[in-house]
């Protein structure tokens, strides 16, 4: 898990990530993650990118459309976390505090 700055790009972090991935099939991303480096990066790793193509990409790159439905359980995780006023609004000042607020609400969610 990596907690970036709010204005840093979704594939910026990821490059931050890419070393420490686990081995999977795939790899389920928003538009935000449609880059070509990103998607070599992942082929180079064996993991296949189901990411669908940003609207203003020239030629389009075809996605998993059923693989990709599933990733509604990702929306819903965080809708859940954001339903915790303290990191929703992000009252800790300190990158580590907040990270730790949000592993005690990912705990408790994962116990409810």
């Amino acid at each position: 898990m990596l907690l970036s700055e709010g204005q840093m790009s979704d594939y910026k972090g990821a490059a931050l990530m890419i070393d420490a991935f686990p081995k999977a099939a795939a790899l389920l991303g928003d538009k935000g993650y449609d880059a070509d480096w990103f998607r070599t990066a992942l082929a180079d790793r064996g993991i296949a990118a189901c990411i669908p193509s940003k609207a203003n990409r020239n030629l389009p790159i075809p996605h998993d459309t059923v693989l990709y439905k599933s990733r509604h359980k990702i929306e819903n995780m965080f809708g859940r976390l954001k339903d915790w006023r303290r990191i929703h609004t992000r009252y800790d000042r300190c990158a580590h505090t907040f990270m730790s607020a949000i592993c005690i609400a990912a705990a408790v969610i994962f116990w409810l």
